[in-house]
């Protein structure tokens, strides 16, 4: 009577039921504190007996399945129709997470774990339906329920599985009937039929747990994505394409069409694979009811574009990539790249004699030493040694782009680069010791207390600022190394100490491995990436303005050639420093913000 009248039990289906109905170990009272588990398979004998399918260790009386009372509950069992019940389509998805996501018992009986089965699923188009209400919406039993009873869960391992791969269109096919009739006309359905396993099934287009409206940008199917996202892993397949005989190419060409292209620019509405193709009921153009049949064309291409003629329509897709759709235009199209080879080639070729020419008038003007012979030297192995590394460095990063393809191809030459990389980065790194022991030099201490960092140099940074922009007549009077000039040098220095330290670490990676996780290599590959993304950008836009595309020092300042460098250009950018073997001495103060000459 207690029970018949607790808030749990007055809801249940069980509310007529009497304790010992359930409770059957019960043979006196008081009856022992702890209870034998209840069997409701002395009632529910067909659910019992299917039931020991769900999990593949259950049969083999696994523990940790979980038990009638995890997904039904206990004294307050509802009708899966009750919106309260655990069963409900509507908390179904939470109930069975509840198993799911618990890692230990997930690795105890070796089944899939993911976490984000029921994020996804809450998102997708069955779970929101779902839990708005709609109670025919595809929960997880409508799914994963073999036989047509909920208990009978069996993984995709076994042939009579929901999930099985074969039978994943009849499963979404409950609910979708015609898109199954069309997907089952269509070729893959064929093969899938056929017992092939490496054909799409619904699964591998739309998702599993995440299925999103096509209307939804972050779709798999979406008009955005489909091409690339789920038609071009099957069809731009090497080994697929050799099996079923087809041309691979496909989304190469379709990028390069009118309608590849819109659709990279956003184009939503313009035609994908699925326009022309059909989306389930995709047929080979052989086939007379195939929208891609010849004679089918002018009617599917018409649907976007009424008026389309015949001839118009048949002209082909998918042919070679680029514009070129018929034999003269690809004769016309190869006379056109030599065209542009042999002219651009005699441009280069004109550019180059005239930069020749130009350069040889700068190194005819009368002469003042800039650098030493020791520093030129150093100069050139530190700027090829760079150069070097910068190529064969982002060649590994970026072994897809045409320019990596050029130099190295896509067989055979990438060991070549990793040769010259690190011959490279050894070039750099005995360079950058060079330099260390030429700084311990008279000359390199005075370079040293040269190019070190004072306060004038944020009064020449102010002055320049003025000076361009028009608020100071005259440039600052640099004395021998501007504050340009001094960025660039300590920059360098802090540069090469990361790339070389960071260097060092991912080449000998498996001694590093020892001594620190696998965390500071990843840290270590970052920060030398990015690195030399800075340091290139640095030289491509600071060093060489400075020293090639400013108007007043092109065609550029040779002192990297020779060491020296014309005289009216040091006079212009190193004023405050008399010419070498002058007996002037000059000195520079400052008062009221304007330079004085003592």
């Amino acid at each position: 009577q207690y029970l018949r009248n607790d808030s749990a039990l007055a809801l249940s289906v069980h509310v007529d039921f009497l304790c010992i109905d359930c409770h059957t170990a019960i043979e006196e009272l008081p009856h022992p504190e702890e209870m034998p588990p209840v069997f409701c398979g002395s009632c529910h004998d067909e659910a019992e007996e299917t039931y020991k399918y769900h999990g593949r260790m259950s049969v083999e009386g696994g523990e940790g399945i979980p038990s009638c009372s995890d997904c039904h509950g206990t004294h307050q069992i509802l009708s899966f129709e009750n919106k309260m019940s655990m069963v409900n389509s509507r908390h179904i998805p939470e109930t069975c997470n509840h198993c799911h996501k618990d890692i230990n018992l997930i690795s105890d009986h070796e089944l899939l774990y993911s976490p984000q089965i029921i994020t996804s699923f809450e998102s997708s188009v069955h779970g929101k339906a779902s839990m708005g209400g709609v109670h025919l919406a595809a929960t997880c039993n409508d799914c994963h329920s073999t036989g047509g009873t909920s208990h009978r869960i069996l993984s995709p391992g076994f042939n009579e599985s929901t999930i099985n791969h074969f039978n994943i269109p009849n499963t979404c096919g409950k609910c979708h009937m015609n898109i199954m009739n069309d997907y089952y006309e269509g070729i893959h359905g064929k093969l899938v039929l056929q017992g092939e396993t490496d054909t799409p099934v619904c699964t591998d287009c739309h998702g599993e747990h995440g299925i999103l409206s096509p209307s939804d940008p972050n779709s798999t199917v979406s008009p955005a994505r489909v091409a690339e996202s789920t038609c071009s892993p099957c069809h731009e397949s090497a080994k697929l394409n050799e099996k079923y005989g087809l041309n691979a190419g496909k989304l190469e060409s379709w990028i390069d069409s009118y309608h590849g292209l819109k659709s990279k620019a956003g184009d939503v509405t313009v035609a994908n694979c699925a326009s022309c193709h059909g989306a389930h009921r995709i047929l080979p153009h052989t086939d007379t009811t195939s929208s891609i049949n010849s004679s089918n064309l002018q009617k599917t291409c018409g649907t976007c574009h009424p008026s389309i003629s015949s001839e118009m329509a048949s002209i082909p897709i998918h042919s070679a990539p680029g514009i070129s759709q018929t034999p003269i235009a690809g004769i016309i199209a190869n006379i056109y790249i030599i065209i542009i080879f042999v002219t651009i080639g005699l441009m280069v070729l004109h550019w180059l004699f005239d930069l020749r020419k130009q350069i040889k008038l700068v190194m005819k003007k009368k002469q003042v030493r800039r650098m030493s012979l020791n520093a030129v030297w150093q100069h050139t192995f530190l700027m090829v040694s760079f150069i070097l590394l910068v190529i064969t460095g982002f060649s590994l990063r970026y072994s897809d782009a045409f320019w990596v393809q050029l130099l190295f191809g896509r067989e055979g030459g990438f060991p070549l680069r990793g040769i010259i990389h690190r011959v490279s980065a050894v070039v750099f790194l005995l360079t950058s010791l060079w330099h260390i022991a030429y700084i311990y030099t008279a000359t390199g201490r005075r370079f040293i207390k040269d190019i070190f960092p004072i306060k004038e140099d944020l009064i020449h940074f102010w002055q320049m600022i003025l000076y361009n922009i028009g608020k100071r007549d005259e440039r600052p009077r640099f004395r021998r190394f501007s504050y340009v000039e001094k960025v660039e040098y300590w920059a360098l220095v802090w540069g090469s100490i990361v790339m070389i330290i960071t260097g060092l670490f991912l080449w000998f990676d498996d001694i590093a491995i020892v001594f620190f996780p696998k965390g500071f290599l990843d840290v270590m590959l970052v920060v030398h990436f990015y690195e030399a993304w800075l340091a290139s950008l640095a030289i491509l836009i600071w060093h060489l303005y400075s020293t090639v595309f400013s108007p007043a020092v092109y065609p550029m300042n040779p002192s990297w050639l020779s060491g020296k460098m014309p005289e009216e250009f040091y006079k212009h950018e190193h004023p405050a420093v008399p010419l070498p073997g002058s007996n002037e001495i000059k000195k520079t103060s400052r008062v009221d913000d304007k330079e004085k000459e003592i």
